[in-house]
């Protein structure tokens, strides 16, 4: 989405670039209202317009139509942006001597509007919210036409803020959810209907009954189970990922189901134990707690709303169990809440977070997940009471992945906490479909296995793994080819771990802290074979989120070099104003870049940076947005004093963007966990002031640049705004793929190196070719 808006507003560079008219008063006024009324319509009617693209993702690797369908939907969304940007880009052309003082307003509402936003989603759904944005438009446009003296347009477009908050048809603001989600497939079921909605910025909750084709989910169901679950609720987030309300009567024998799971194994090994729950959900963990009689449940639910669901409306059907003696549900991220606790518990249980369509189709491969890292294993691990038990149930895929990945991040977790031989310590079980590893605070003893291979043999599930397990133990029930994940536990815990790592066919190195993507899996050795394969279903294996990643990248790519090598190409011969010894083209080209890279690959690490000291990925996204926004808005307001000595002052602020993003590298994981206990307004009062003086150098480079370019050749104003758009375009989308794969470390420094690159860029004097030199021309042509 970052890569959509900036796409839109370097665009618009290129538009301004050749609308030469723009210049005067007149038609300064009239083009800026004219680019803020498109904002206000584009706004709603972009969205209405993108919902109605028939996009599946799972398809765009193969399907030429599916890629167009992307591009669509991507060129639709960035219209609103397109006409923002030119608004932007003019006023940087009409008041040319006051850049520094635009250039920090922009930033500045742009910070206001991030915390803003994410405040108006707690009120409104984000549809209703379009309402507001898109007055904002006719707002902007009203301002721009009272400064042009023109009073009664200015009061029809005042009417038109106020009506159009009301006005749109409901039937473009609706939702029409995706055919290929979950939800919308549910509501496929006859009587299938929607029972209640709920909105905040975590997502769009919906709950449905199915009562016809009831709702069965039991995850890792042994094949042998002779109950089934009793009636659930659905709860959907965003029409997919689904967690379930299981009802509950007090009759302890409808919930047999619960010790049928894989899920259950740690109750039969520890005995009324202490219980935290990661991601309660609709409560079906919780359920298993109560069910196992543990003795005491603290539950975390990042999404406020889905508790208020289990414990309002849908209370009596769940049987109060969120209500239940000894039971504590907490509002929190879960690795945040681990780290900042002083407790420990008998049992920590990461629940089963995703579906399984999801996970088989790879749609998370690109998301940020800091639970199951090293680090996280690691945390866990060290909140565990003596004796205590970690459990982890993923799915088990097809060739399998995920699982092979969890054992193998546990395996490191533990040799980086001191043990000497972490095997004794894990234990691994699978049914059909899922699959759930346990880490011990301590080694696992014979009284342990012996029930660990009870539980499996009474349910037919397989044993993957224990300490002294032999290979003949292994793939007894659910038999696939081969005993793949006992060989790939007995491959990590040996002394070939790395080759086999390396050589595995899909992608399984622990995730980390600095590259917290456990879901991806895709490696570009492995796509010659399945596209051979697409006929048989190959691609299937394939990563979906990665590629749509790549589509995009892509495709911002193409547009990106469109819009910057065709300005050049067509203006090239065309400046006829530009001063002797100016700014060189090439130099407009590579400083803007840099700039636009830079700004975004710090930006975006930093987001990941502070997710887990925040407590909240939307904290972080709001807190980091808003901080670098306006404190570079606030640099940027003391660049116009300065421009008579800009280059000094541009190579001031890049070394101090140097030096302050090193130490913030090297310091902040240190700093951080140690301060992640304080309350969440200390906390964010914090990163504001780390942020602080990072954002304030990073908002000078770019007006004290365009001062330049406006002094010396002011044509090149809206081309280098659009170049800096074009590069930060593809910079959102570049950082997420460098960061999966060099982390987000070298990804910080990269963009260090980048900054650089752009003070040294401006330091250079512009070169005289031969002709130059022999005629005394100073046209743009000859350089």
């Amino acid at each position: 989405m970052i890569s959509v808006a900036l796409l839109g507003i370097g665009a618009s560079g290129t538009a301004l670039a050749f609308a030469r008219g723009a210049r005067t008063s007149s038609s300064f006024g009239f083009g800026f209202t004219g680019c803020a009324v498109l904002f206000a319509i584009s706004t709603v009617g972009g969205f209405a317009l993108a919902q109605r693209v028939p996009f599946n993702p799972l398809e765009v690797i193969w399907d030429v139509h599916q890629q167009l369908h992307l591009a669509r939907i991507y060129l639709l969304l960035a219209l609103p942006f397109f006409a923002s940007g030119a608004a932007i880009g003019l006023a940087f052309i009409h008041y040319s001597d006051r850049i520094a003082t635009i250039y920090r307003a922009d930033l500045l509402g742009a910070g206001a509007g991030a915390l803003l936003t994410v405040a108006l989603l707690y009120v409104l759904p984000p549809q209703e919210c379009l309402r507001i944005i898109g007055g904002l438009g006719f707002v902007a446009a009203t301002l721009a036409a009272l400064d042009s003296g023109a009073r009664r347009s200015a009061a029809a477009l005042a009417a038109l803020a106020v009506i159009s908050t009301v006005a749109w048809p409901s039937s473009w603001l609706q939702l029409q959810p995706s055919p290929y989600k979950g939800l919308s497939v549910a509501l496929t079921a006859p009587d299938a209907r929607v029972l209640a909605q709920r909105s905040n910025p975590l997502g769009l909750l919906t709950v449905v009954e199915s009562p016809v084709v009831p709702f069965r989910y039991a995850p890792g169901l042994s094949l042998s189970a002779m109950s089934e679950p009793p009636m659930q609720l659905g709860v959907f987030t965003d029409a997919e990922a689904p967690t379930f309300i299981t009802r509950s009567t007090g009759d302890k024998s409808a919930l047999e189901f619960l010790d049928q799971q894989t899920t259950a194994l740690p109750y039969h090994l520890l005995k009324a134990p202490r219980t935290l729950i990661l991601g309660a959900g609709g409560g079906a963990d919780v359920l298993n707690a109560l069910y196992h009689d543990a003795a005491r449940i603290d539950a975390l639910e990042l999404n406020p709303d889905l508790v208020d669901l289990v414990r309002g409306p849908f209370s009596a059907f769940a049987g109060g169990i969120y209500q239940r003696e000894g039971v504590t549900v907490h509002i929190a991220e879960a690795r945040s809440f681990v780290e900042a606790s002083r407790q420990r518990w008998d049992l920590i249980q990461l629940a089963l977070l995703d579906s399984f369509t999801a996970a088989a189709a790879g749609v998370q491969a690109l998301g940020e997940s800091p639970l199951y890292t090293v680090e996280a294993l690691q945390a866990y691990y060290g909140h565990l009471a003596p004796g205590g038990l970690l459990a982890i149930t993923r799915w088990l895929l097809a060739p399998p992945r995920d699982a092979i990945k969890l054992f193998a991040t546990a395996a490191v977790a533990l040799e980086q906490r001191g043990v000497s031989s972490p095997g004794a310590q894990l234990a691994m079980i699978h049914s059909w479909n899922t699959a759930t590893l346990l880490m011990k605070n301590g080694p696992f003893n014979a009284a342990d296995i012996a029930a660990i291979r009870a539980f499996a043999v009474a349910r037919s599930f397989d044993v993957a793994w224990y300490p002294g397990m032999a290979e003949a133990e292994a793939n007894r029930f659910n038999q696939v080819a081969e005993p793949y994940l006992y060989r790939a536990a007995v491959a990590v815990l040996g002394p070939a771990r790395e080759r086999f790592l390396n050589d595995y066919r899909f992608y399984i190195v622990p995730a980390t802290d600095d590259r917290p993507y456990f879901f991806r899996s895709f490696k570009w050795a492995l796509l010659p074979e399945l596209l051979a394969q697409r006929a048989q279903g190959g691609l299937t294996q394939v990563d979906a989120g990665y590629l749509v990643l790549l589509a995009t990248l892509l495709q911002s790519a193409i547009a990106s070099l469109v819009l910057i090598l065709l300005p050049l190409a067509v203006l090239r011969a065309k400046h006829s104003n530009r001063k002797p010894g100016a700014v060189a083209r090439w130099q407009v080209v590579l400083y803007f870049s840099a700039l636009g890279f830079g700004f975004m690959f710090i930006e975006i690490s930093f987001i990941q940076r502070f997710t887990l000291f925040l407590g909240h990925p939307l904290a972080a996204i709001a807190v980091v947005l808003a901080a670098f926004l306006v404190f570079a808005g606030l640099g940027s307001g003391i660049a116009a004093p300065l421009a008579s000595r800009r280059q000094a002052v541009i190579v001031i602020a890049v070394v101090g963007i140097i030096a302050f993003a090193g130490i913030y590298l090297i310091g902040l994981p240190v700093l951080l966990p140690s301060l992640v206990s304080l309350p969440a307004p200390l906390k964010t009062a914090i990163a504001l002031v780390l942020i602080a003086p990072l954002g304030f150098a990073m908002g000078l480079p770019f007006p004290l640049g365009l001062e330049r370019i406006s002094a010396e050749a002011p044509d090149l104003v809206p081309w280098a705004w659009g170049i800096n758009g074009c590069a930060s375009v593809v910079g959102a989308v570049l950082a997420s793929i460098l960061a999966m794969h060099i982390g987000l470390t070298l990804v910080v420094c990269l963009a260090l190196a980048l900054y650089a690159v752009a003070a040294l860029t401006l330091m250079t004097e512009t070169p005289r070719t031969l002709k130059e030199t022999l005629s005394g021309s100073d046209a743009p042509g000859a350089t």
